[in-house]
């Protein structure tokens, strides 16, 4: 255990695992704050559809050859976000049928032009690294921390002071409605963060895991608390720890860090688990 603490304290010396550990921590918290909404409101799988938007967002931008492709990803997947919204508010085209449409076209059109238009010497391992992660998160440079860092703040800040209108429009849209709350509105905003929220964990954890890292964390809070506010508090510090700590065994048993977090968020939801059933049954 000793040389493990000894290890991970050498590996922290270096300014890349610093900047791995910060963003990871600041990415898993956003990812928290909005997956008990997404939980309760029905709508998981918006992480799955927007990841695979984002996902041949950035095979655009690989044929592109952008430098930084973070704001033409983010725009993408921005607008795809409000297209969803509304098409899943349409009566022809149910929420979970317009995402599996946006989700499946999206990978098959983005691995489809990076097969034509690659330039890659390995395209395998470029498709690999970008739906299951990579150690893409090791190697951020400055800018991309103070860009995931500034977009991280925005995202908590908007969700705390608009927490009220969230909680209304989560629990009771109908109600918010006949309130005078613009529940559309704040259906978009929903939307919004989780386009950013998604752009921002593609280099952590891959698209096709994405979905884990927002739900997951909810859901073991869920096992334990009952109060919304509870369980978003429960389920941030939750989130920060497992992404914290899968990040740290990534580092020193050099495992996939997005497989790692994941993994890591299923102990702990297991755990959580066992304990929501004792506690039902010694009350």
């Amino acid at each position: 255990m000793a040389d493990i603490i000894d290890k991970i304290v050498l590996y922290l010396q270096y300014p890349f695992v610093r900047y791995a550990v910060i963003v990871g921590v600041l990415i898993a918290l956003c990812s928290s704050l909005l997956g008990v909404t997404l939980v309760l409101k029905r709508f998981s799988f918006i992480g799955d559809g927007l990841s695979h938007v984002a996902f041949g967002a950035i095979a655009i931008a690989s044929v592109l050859k952008l430098t930084n492709d973070m704001p033409f990803v983010l725009v993408v997947t921005v607008i795809c976000a409000v297209l969803l919204l509304r098409t899943g508010q349409n009566t022809r085209i149910k929420g979970d049928a317009s995402i599996a449409m946006i989700s499946v076209g999206a990978l098959a059109v983005g691995y489809l032009i990076m097969n034509i238009f690659s330039t890659s010497s390995n395209l395998s391992g470029d498709v690999c690294s970008t739906l299951f992660g990579s150690t893409s998160i090791l190697t951020l440079t400055s800018d991309e921390v103070i860009m995931s860092v500034i977009l991280c703040a925005v995202v908590v800040a908007v969700f705390i002071m608009f927490y009220n209108k969230i909680f209304s429009v989560t629990f009771d849209e109908n109600f918010a409605q006949a309130t005078g709350t613009r529940a559309k509105l704040y259906n978009l905003l929903i939307a919004v963060i989780i386009a950013v929220i998604i752009v921002l964990a593609m280099n952590l954890v891959g698209s096709l895991l994405i979905s884990a890292l927002v739900i997951f964390p909810a859901l073991s809070a869920m096992r334990v608390f009952k109060s919304f506010k509870s369980v978003t508090v429960c389920s941030a510090v939750l989130s920060v720890f497992c992404a914290l700590l899968g990040i740290l065994i990534s580092v020193v048993f050099s495992t996939p860090v997005g497989s790692t977090i994941v993994a890591v968020d299923i102990v702990v939801f297991v755990i959580f688990s066992v304990a929501g059933k004792l506690s039902v049954r010694f009350m």
